[in-house]
């Protein structure tokens, strides 16, 4: 069963900041609205290809929930990303009997602006090494519109590669396969946030890449982020038009870049 990137998630301190910040990096950005625990609330950036980045904020406090406290002890920044299931029960039920150590499937919603009621289900593993499912369950057009507000003047077409940190490359590969696919298997040496790291590659249904990442140095970006946001999202680079590095005094704490 092919899994495809659904969306990523990055936790902001003020939402409207974001809004003005991303509409400047040359995004077409939309009001998401309030999620159904009354804590939550977002904007959405849109892609062609159905991915989408989420910008959250909190309204107060959540203690317990991990984006709230990876955001409350590092700030801004990349917090987790979700992959979309055709069937999230069949796909959960696959990976446990895989080994994996999914939970089984959550309810969740959010009131769009416009009163539009939307419903999904969620299911996550304990460990932030690997994506959550996130499948709809009243219609995805509903979640992630579309559209013109699909189309970016920045030329951002769709996400060509998500980087991950992790910590134990072998036992993160072994979990991520066990959702996503055993893709390459190969395991190699690269230059990851300009610092030698070990790498191993898969690859979702809608062709973007995902790049698990452990660094084999104690400084440098990648080992930074490990220390101070645990296992998950690194670096985000976009399809588009050029290639370029978006302005990190705009992405609020994500680092991301552009390729043709």
């Amino acid at each position: 069963m092919t899994l495809a990137l659904d969306h990523i998630v990055i936790a902001v301190a003020d939402l409207d900041a974001a809004f003005a910040d991303y509409t400047k990096l040359g995004f077409t950005v939309i009001r998401g609205g309030e999620h159904a625990n009354g804590i939550t609330h977002n904007v959405l950036v849109v892609f062609q290809d159905g991915a989408y980045l989420e910008l959250i904020a909190w309204k107060r406090p959540d203690p317990g929930m991990r984006w709230s406290d990876v955001y409350q002890s590092a700030g801004e920044g990349f917090v987790d990303y979700a992959l979309l299931p055709d069937d999230i029960a069949a796909v959960v039920s696959g990976a446990q009997s895989r080994g994996l150590d999914m939970e089984d499937p959550q309810p969740g919603g959010r009131n769009r602006p416009d009163g539009e009621r939307l419903e999904w289900k969620t299911a996550r593993s304990p460990g932030s090494d690997v994506p959550f499912l996130c499948g709809d369950v009243t219609p995805r057009q509903l979640r992630v519109q579309e559209g013109d507000v699909r189309h970016h003047p920045n030329g951002v077409v769709g996400v060509a590669e998500i980087t991950i940190a992790v910590r134990d490359l072998a036992a993160s590969l072994t979990r991520n396969a066990a959702l996503i696919g055993p893709g390459s298997g190969a395991v190699e040496n690269a230059d990851v946030g300009g610092a030698p790291a070990r790498i191993a590659i898969l690859r979702l249904g809608n062709g973007t890449r995902v790049t698990l990442a452990s660094p084999t140095v104690s400084d440098g970006a990648l080992a930074a982020s490990l220390a101070a946001r645990g296992q998950g999202p690194f670096a985000v680079t976009f399809k588009g038009t050029g290639a370029a590095d978006l302005d990190p005094a705009l992405t609020h704490g994500a680092r991301m870049s552009v390729t043709p």
